[in-house]
């Protein structure tokens, strides 16, 4: 089809949550308090087995104190 964009998402570095939650000595649930979210959403971020929305990345740069949208997130084709 002529003109559709390809579908991509965005996933988080599971790697670079934990390492910034061991620098903030917090844990899982604590993030998960701070985000407005259960901590079992939380893990299926985490883990890949959903994606983010805009909302949800800038506060997770937020309560982790990242700067840089390339720390936390990855973009990746939606057939991944």
């Amino acid at each position: 089809m002529a003109g559709k964009r390809p579908c991509t998402k965005v996933r988080l570095k599971a790697g670079a949550v934990w390492d910034r939650l061991n620098r903030l000595n917090m844990t899982q649930n604590d993030l998960a308090r701070l985000v407005g979210v259960s901590s079992g959403y939380l893990s299926r971020l985490i883990n890949g087995r959903r994606c983010p929305s805009p909302r949800m990345r800038q506060g997770l740069m937020e309560a982790l104190d990242c700067s840089e949208f390339d720390d936390l997130f990855v973009v990746v084709s939606a057939d991944e």
